[in-house]
């Protein structure tokens, strides 16, 4: 980076957090920090809540899934658009109806106040870690960029929104996520426009050297529970995956509860159904263009460079750079095989051409295999580094292959959007904690103005946590993959909590107490011990709870009228 790069980042990176802070300075009431004014309309609040779900790991870690495995995670998606229709329908107006700050009031007044503090708790602790994760993607994007210790990376980065989500609250989040958003739209575009400019072939081409690799592969029908994503676990999985966030995860409910009215909210929820799989299809197929443009430009053995380096300073007997000598020479007899491939295409010798593809496909394997080999040896130098490369292949890519100036640009998206996403778990996690603990349990009375710093208070505290957790934890996924894993260990039991809630009217507060609890023991027991999709957990969490509640509820009788909390 050179410094009209850091220019471009620092200046879009202060006007948006400067623009958030002033417009939200003088809020004093709770609802006005935790719901903002209550008149954002449809187009806002739909950009909020895609906002606040596509975080810095969207746009550098999906790329790279995309580099590793093609289009397949797409399937991930499936089932969103039929979770938002049924929040739309039913979980909104419910919730606007009672006018709570967050999702887990209305679990209080359904049940009781141990219900209540045990659907928050679940929150806080999965949104809490998935916190700490997002950190690490900004970090990554400084490391990479400035040669910065890691550590020293994480603290920056969370500094900044933990300061104007403090100042600002949920208004601020709201205000400043559009402007973050076309700051990310328009650096990918510019980014996959320069890409396809860059490759040396045709986009016909392209696409057959992608589908030729099997990185076209969207949709899987295979049965097979150890798939990860298939049809099935994203159409299943993936609904209950997503009504469980957008339906009960309090950081996407404080979005579209400040709409103006239930038709706006609404409306932002469709825009999300609609939005969704076609932007992760396309940042997806962004990262197999990347892949496709390594096969004619050779990429690093080890995209992450930083610990590639520190690897082979620590490599006396010469092991890696014998590695790295190897790679680059079947990278080029792979490029050949590539070539020969394409020319034999265009000549109509589906003969030739096949027999190239089979030597492309077979020198790609090997490829591979060094990479492995690669990726062990860096992990036996540093045993706490991370062992997948793929959240560096695209941040690799922007800082080797496009001009200066949108090399800022992009970089400033990345920070972007770890700001928008991070302001808005912080921001849920404090009026979470003020509400539904704090308030709740300590000082019921007092004044607007206490439960505003409270709120702030806590807002700070889950930054501290969540920068703890990013320093220590020792990440072993692809981080667009662990988001979802978190999500996925937690989000079943949450979301029955709220099913039961809505459409089993004789269940109690106590049965579905004790339902949740065995069940969420059980998903950790079978996420410990199972090999299957993680998405599965979203489905098997949620019917556990349900199936348990309606048994117990059967045990102990008759259900009376939980009293309010």
């Amino acid at each position: 980076m050179n410094v009209l790069d850091f220019a471009v980042l620092i200046g879009s990176m202060l006007a948006i957090a400067a623009y958030g802070t002033w417009h939200t300075r003088r809020q004093q009431t709770l609802r006005h920090y935790l719901k903002g004014d209550e008149s954002v309309g449809w187009l806002t609040i739909g950009i909020s809540v895609a906002a606040t779900q596509a975080s810095a790991i969207t746009f550098i870690s999906t790329p790279g899934q995309g580099y590793e495995s093609g289009l397949d995670f797409v399937q991930n998606y499936f089932g969103m658009p039929l979770a938002l229709i049924l929040i739309a329908a039913v979980f909104l107006p419910i919730y606007r109806r009672l006018n709570v700050y967050t999702a887990y009031q209305y679990l209080g007044h359904r049940f009781d106040a141990k219900t209540r503090l045990l659907g928050a708790a679940l929150f806080l602790v999965s949104r809490g870690l998935a916190a700490g994760i997002t950190i690490y993607a900004p970090a990554i994007i400084l490391s990479t960029v400035l040669g910065w210790r890691l550590d020293l990376t994480i603290i920056l980065s969370g500094l900044l929104v933990i300061v104007y989500t403090v100042a600002g609250g949920s208004q601020a989040v709201s205000l400043t996520q559009k402007y973050q958003m076309a700051v990310i739209f328009g650096g990918m575009v510019a980014a996959f426009v320069i890409l396809l400019m860059k490759l040396p072939a045709s986009l016909g081409d392209a696409l057959t050297v992608a589908g030729g690799f099997k990185k076209l592969e969207a949709v899987s029908l295979s049965t097979d529970l150890h798939r990860r994503y298939t049809f099935w676990t994203g159409l299943l999985g993936g609904f209950f995956l997503s009504l469980s966030y957008f339906g009960t995860d309090q950081s996407q409910v404080q979005r579209y509860l400040s709409g103006s009215s239930l038709r706006e909210s609404r409306l932002g929820l469709m825009f999300n159904a609609v939005l969704k799989i076609p932007m992760q299809f396309f940042i997806l197929l962004l990262g197999v263009m990347v892949f496709v443009f390594y096969q004619f430009e050779q990429p690093p053995l080890y995209f992450n460079q930083a610990a590639w380096r520190q690897a082979v300073r620590r490599d006396p007997g010469e092991h890696l750079q014998a590695l790295e000598q190897r790679f680059d020479a079947i990278g080029a007899q792979k490029e050949q095989f590539i070539r020969r491939w394409l020319d034999a295409k265009h000549a109509g010798n589906r003969a030739a051409a096949a027999a190239a593809r089979a030597q492309a496909l077979a020198a790609l394997d090997r490829s591979n295999a060094v990479r492995a080999q690669a990726r062990a040896a860096v992990q036996a130098a540093d045993p706490g580094a991370q062992s997948n490369d793929a959240d560096y292949v695209f941040v690799t890519f922007i800082l080797d292959h496009l001009p200066h100036g949108l090399i800022g640009l992009l970089i400033a998206a990345f920070f972007a959007a770890a700001l928008q996403s991070k302001s808005a778990e912080l921001n849920a996690l404090g009026s979470t904690t003020t509400v539904d603990f704090y308030r709740h349990l300590l000082k019921r009375e007092a004044s607007d103005a206490h439960y505003v710093a409270a709120s702030k208070w806590f807002t700070f505290f889950w930054g501290l946590v969540a920068l703890a957790f990013a320093l220590f934890a020792n990440l072993v996924e692809n981080l667009i993959q662990a988001v979802n894993i978190v999500g996925s260990v937690f989000y079943g039991v949450m979301l029955a909590l709220f099913l039961v809630a809505f459409f089993l009217k004789r269940v109690g507060g106590t049965a579905v107490f004790w339902a949740a609890l065995a069940a969420q023991t059980l998903v950790f027991v079978l996420y410990f011990s199972l090999s299957i999709s993680y998405l599965w957990y979203n489905f098997i969490g949620c019917a556990a709870c349900v199936l348990l509640s309606l048994i117990l509820q059967a045990a102990l009788g008759s259900n009376s009228p939980a009293a309010g909390a």
